[in-house]
């Protein structure tokens, strides 16, 4: 049953494809910065089908994006984590009903620097490091050296997934960093032979180190199989149900075409008819 209705979606989403009508012009995005990516090249794509439709991508976290759709100031909320009750109760109070669209599965990598001797934590280990009870690595088997903590900052989808999975709703020590992306984690990571922070799968490579948590290796086989302990889908959200053959319908159900699905494995992350 599953497939057949994967494969249904599928065929619509293709009939769809070309059929963007004509008061179609632009289309304002917000949001996650590990969706982010994907909605780039998304856009690359749509870019050489449609040249005279402008589409503005701005990675900026999930709450960022659920905000503007709640405040009407973008079609399409790009998110790493579901919307809160709070967004939805906000949502319908001003007019607007969000719809989610799961466009990919993700894994959140703990990622040191490649010259740390440690392969592996448990989640218990990396919350004790978050928390501060944890602070040099001899602690945990590696050279001592003081534990640079990095994390994301509070408006971040990818945050809010680690502070479910890891943290438990305790309050992270007063040492750790707060960057703003994904990327930022990735740089001080991999310039600082201490540190620790976490990222989407996708921004996993041979710069920074992930490590296997409660024995699980970060991978896309192991997010699509449900065996990593830190994985998560992506989401599109819209306000309301798009039109069929808009921009918005087009755009949100790309993730099924062939193509979409190419660009969602080219960027590391997992299509969901894989899992």
């Amino acid at each position: 049953m599953k497939k057949l209705i994967v494969c249904g979606l599928m065929m619509l989403a293709l009939v769809s494809t070309g059929k963007v009508t004509a008061a179609d012009k632009a289309l304002q995005i917000e949001g996650s910065t590990t969706v982010g990516p994907i909605a780039d090249a998304f856009t690359e794509s749509f870019n050489k089908t449609y040249p005279d439709i402008k589409i503005t991508v701005t990675k900026n976290g999930s709450g960022n994006g659920a905000a503007a759709l709640i405040d009407k100031r973008c079609d399409i909320a790009m998110m790493s984590r579901f919307m809160k009750l709070e967004e939805f109760t906000s949502a319908v109070d001003k007019g607007v009903m969000p719809v989610a669209h799961t466009i990919a599965m993700d894994g959140i990598c703990v990622i040191v620097h490649p010259s740390n001797p440690v392969t592996e934590l448990s989640v218990q280990q990396i919350h004790d490091i978050y928390i501060g009870k944890i602070k040099n690595w001899k602690e945990l088997g590696g050279p001592n050296m003081p534990v640079v903590v990095v994390s994301r900052d509070t408006s971040s989808g990818t945050y809010e997934t680690f502070d479910h999975f890891v943290m438990k709703k305790v309050k992270m020590d007063e040492s750790v960093e707060y960057v703003s992306s994904n990327p930022q984690v990735h740089s001080r990571v991999k310039t600082t032979l201490g540190a620790i922070g976490y990222v989407g799968i996708g921004f996993l490579d041979a710069e920074v180190k992930g490590l296997k948590v409660n024995g699980i290796m970060p991978s896309k086989e192991t997010v699509a199989n449900g065996t990593y302990p830190l994985s998560r889908p992506l989401f599109l959200f819209t306000n309301g149900y798009p039109e069929l053959g808009s921009l918005s319908y087009t755009f949100c159900t790309f993730y099924l075409s062939e193509k979409g699905q190419e660009i969602i494995e080219a960027k590391g992350f997992v299509p969901v008819t894989h899992y």
